[in-house]
């Protein structure tokens, strides 16, 4: 799973800064907003939502809505030092074995107020999913089958690492119907491996891509990054052209996020060998053009995608998702989010699992669903939240049509005055209250979305860099 952080300070800076005078576009990329992959975004969600309305939501789960279910799995043989994720480090089986049986429990627990929906969707996050080994993997699958019905799975895919993949792993992945895997290959400089903690040569990332196209598993997905330690230009560059040649149908191009505040292992790291904001802005390029040559089209902020794939036929039909994994295809209405920490989204809000692993299981074993925070959307809630997806995957949008398409008589007269600076410089055009993301100004889209983030105004909390 991606970072959900970079370097930050405060986010009430994004939006003031967007009130003030014109400033260059190296200070625009390190101004601090969300990711803007949910709204209201996960740091403003309470333990107001909790088990008891989190079950009453199960329980009123429309009548033929389709599930998206995502299972996450915060564990990994080591902690690679840019690690963002929600994972920590075993060598040993016991807390494995003991976190499936908590997944098949609460499978059990949502099957029980949900009842047997058809499934279109089914992604593994983690941390690394395919820890559980082939035995655990499969059980969880039939509990899964037991529970749901995956007779309608479009999409059944896995994060991989590179370096823990086996043949016998990868068969059995086909076997069990997974059809996309996205593998962590990030950059494929040796010095730059070292300086991350996570040394995998390209013939090992090669060997991992034969072996799943040998089982059947073609759709792959690579995540590269830019910003990471002793990273430059060259850098990223080679490493994309090296991406091409295995032919991914996805590439997600991530900015390497260091927040030692939050993640202890990233203190590892030397932060004088990191890029400043004109260097990213010039790596995020330079990887930007390799993936264009190539012929792959570009997808929202951070993907790729070649013009055959779904996601490339999604964002071309205008049907792009944002969700907790990022771009998507997916269009079902319900998410449910299985282990600890994982997002749900239902029709009434957002519900987040309990973000440790042992709260999580005793919760479960006590018969409980693990929810442990969300939020309750209200009307100006969805109005925001389609005004951004729409910024964040079609890079325009006409805030008073959806406002009115919702019966809502909003102006956004704030909004589109907080966004003049950014229409001076060339960021944004508006025209007869729409709001378009120019070329160029695609980079900086987050910043865009974040004029009408009613919650950032008034929060102090930290965030990531725009670029």
């Amino acid at each position: 799973m991606p970072p959900s952080a970079e370097r930050a300070a405060m986010s009430v800076d994004a939006t003031s800064s967007l009130r003030s005078a014109r400033i260059g576009a190296h200070a625009l990329a390190e101004q601090n907003v969300p990711r803007y992959t949910s709204y209201p975004t996960a740091p403003h969600f309470s333990a107001d939502v909790g088990n008891d309305a989190y079950a009453s939501w199960l329980e009123q789960v429309p009548d033929g809505a389709l599930l998206s279910l995502y299972l996450h799995v915060p564990f990994c043989r080591q902690l690679c030092l840019y690690c963002g994720c929600h994972t920590k480090a075993t060598r040993r089986d016991e807390p494995i074995d003991a976190y499936a049986t908590s997944l098949v429990d609460e499978i059990a627990l949502v099957a029980e107020r949900v009842g047997q929906r058809p499934v279109s969707h089914l992604h593994w996050g983690g941390g690394t999913p395919s820890i559980l080994g082939g035995r655990r993997l499969a059980h969880i699958v039939a509990r899964l089958a037991d529970a749901f019905d995956l007779g309608a799975v479009r999409e059944h895919a896995i994060e991989l690492d590179p370096r823990h993949l086996e043949p016998s792993l990868a068969r059995v992945l086909a076997d069990l119907g997974v059809n996309r895997a996205s593998l962590g290959v990030q950059d494929f400089s040796p010095h730059v491996q070292e300086a991350i903690g996570r040394v995998q040569p390209y013939p090992q990332v090669a060997r991992a891509v034969e072996m799943l196209r040998d089982t059947g598993i073609r759709n792959l997905n690579f995540d590269l990054m830019y910003g990471m330690p002793r990273q430059t230009v060259d850098c990223v560059r080679r490493s994309a052209e090296q991406a091409m040649r295995l032919a991914p149908q996805r590439i997600a191009l991530f900015g390497y996020a260091h927040v030692p505040w939050f993640r202890p292992q990233q203190r590892l790291i030397d932060a004088a060998s990191l890029a400043g904001p004109a260097e990213r802005l010039r790596q995020m390029a330079a990887a930007r053009d390799v993936f264009l040559a190539a012929g792959y089209r570009p997808i929202g902020l951070d993907h790729f995608a070649l013009p055959t794939d779904d996601l490339a036929i999604a964002a071309q039909n205008r049907r792009l998702r944002r969700n907790f994994q990022g771009y998507t295809s997916d269009t079902a209405e319900v998410l449910i989010g299985f282990g600890a920490s994982a997002i749900g989204r239902l029709p009434q809000g957002f519900v987040q699992n309990a973000p440790d692993a042992g709260g999580y299981r005793r919760a479960v074993r006590a018969g409980r669903l693990p929810a442990a925070r969300g939020m309750a959307l209200s009307r100006d809630d969805r109005l925001r939240g389609r005004i951004i997806e729409a910024l964040m995957c079609e890079f325009a949008v006409d805030p008073r049509a959806v406002a009115a398409e919702l019966g809502v008589d909003e102006r956004f007269t704030a909004e589109l005055e907080m966004l003049a600076p950014l229409a001076e410089q060339g960021i944004v055009s508006m025209a007869d209250g729409r709001v378009t993301v120019t070329d160029d100004g695609r980079p900086f889209v987050l910043l865009v979305a974040a004029a009408f983030d009613a919650y950032l105004r008034r929060s102090t909390r930290r965030h990531s860099v725009a670029v």
